[in-house]
């Protein structure tokens, strides 16, 4: 820990104390003595720095019942309903019987935790404060525990990823030294070292992007999204790779429909997915975009008749790194990442990812995003048939 914030937890500390003397005189009937002349007035500021605190501070009588509680302890669920966590009063138990401050954790549960949004490592220490009292005070540890995790992962997975294109850059580029008098294999093996520089560079942004997506910085604030102007822009993104592999996308008619998100990802998101379905399509087989609404939540599918994906293999395409056929993905150029990206996206969206797929019969990616209050109810969502005949792209 750094001298700051040695120094940072002290002042905590003190000021915590300091409102709980407040509390316990009051019970006594007196007020504890501050170095004022104007002894309500400190009272009342040292209230509202614990109150505006970003720490969750609760304070606990010798029963176990809510003295104080800012809305910092609230926000992070270590109160519900003017009771305690229950982690935090069979802490606040043994402090009491034992004297000695009790780290504890009080990170909240899977049910009701909205992913990808709300605090997901909470870090608690209950101290004892006299007369029975203790005090909880918790902070939100989850951009650090988030941030720990993506190194972790990060390091794990570019060690063994960028081997492949760098090893080949370096075999290549020992071959173009060896062939500098003969034009057509320099420009042989310039071309291959071009390839392997963008897959390179196309590793490395979704790298960036998947990281960013697992917590290494905080996500923009979401606002409203207008859902046609997201498939517009996605199509556009695609338009190319489907016209240079003869693929026809078609797309229902503009929907009108809102949700509430961050605009950007949710492009990105959709890209990977109308990506994914030209990559592993037949020339000459369409592609389909659908959207609907579905009770509230907004949905965006992309249907193609493709190879499709095996039963088995179905859970793990949206893991990083997974591929189903390595030297498909490799001729295509694919990272392994576009749909842990998908999936990421939709989890900071409040939503989820959902497969149906049938080898030899094609697949269907659907995004679920929950919808935004104002947007218009529509019929449901549904695959488009390889009959279907909508406005091309």
């Amino acid at each position: 820990m750094t001298f700051v914030a040695v120094v940072l937890t002290a002042i905590g500390a003190l000021i915590v104390g300091l409102v709980v003397g407040i509390f316990i005189g009051r019970r006594r009937g007196t007020v504890a003595s501050l170095p004022s002349p104007d002894d309500a007035s400190v009272t009342d500021l040292v209230e509202r720095v614990v109150l505006s605190s970003h720490n969750g501070v609760v304070l606990l009588d010798s029963r176990g019942g809510v003295v104080l509680a800012n809305p910092a302890a609230v926000e992070l669920g270590l109160v519900r309903g003017a009771r305690p966590d229950q982690r935090a009063a069979v802490a606040a138990e043994r402090v009491r019987a034992t004297g000695a401050v009790v780290q504890v954790d009080l990170s909240p549960l899977r049910c009701g935790v909205r992913p990808g949004r709300g605090p997901t490592a909470v870090l608690g220490e209950v101290r004892p404060l006299g007369d029975g009292f203790t005090v909880i005070d918790a902070s939100d540890e989850s951009d650090a525990v988030r941030l720990e995790a993506t190194r972790r992962d990060f390091v794990a997975n570019v060690s063994h990823e960028l081997k492949t294109p760098v090893g080949a850059m370096a075999l290549l580029a020992e071959a173009v030294l060896d062939a500098t008098d003969d034009p057509q294999e320099v420009r042989r093996f310039g071309t291959k070292i071009f390839n392997e520089a963008n897959r390179l560079g196309t590793l490395v942004t979704e790298l960036i992007a998947l990281s960013r997506l697992q917590g290494a910085e905080r996500l923009p604030e979401l606002g409203t999204v207008d859902v046609d102007e997201v498939v517009c822009e996605a199509l556009a993104r695609c338009r190319l790779a489907a016209e240079s592999a003869n693929i026809q996308i078609t797309v229902d008619p503009p929907s009108g429909l809102l949700l509430k998100g961050d605009a950007p990802l949710l492009v990105t998101a959709l890209s990977n997915l109308l990506d994914n379905a030209v990559s592993y399509s037949t020339e000459g087989n369409p592609v389909s975009v659908s959207r609907g609404r579905v009770s509230d939540v907004v949905e965006i599918a992309v249907t193609d008749r493709g190879l499709g994906i095996a039963p088995e293999h179905q859970e793990r395409v949206f893991e990083r790194f997974f591929r189903i056929d390595q030297a498909r993905s490799r001729s295509t150029g694919g990272t392994g990442l576009g749909l842990a990206i998908v999936k990421h996206v939709a989890a900071n969206h409040g939503g989820d990812i959902q497969l149906w797929s049938k080898p030899g019969t094609g697949s269907t990616f659907t995004l679920r995003i929950p919808a935004h209050p104002d947007s218009p109810q529509h019929p449901s969502c549904t695959p488009p048939t390889p009959e279907y005949a909508g406005e091309s792209l």
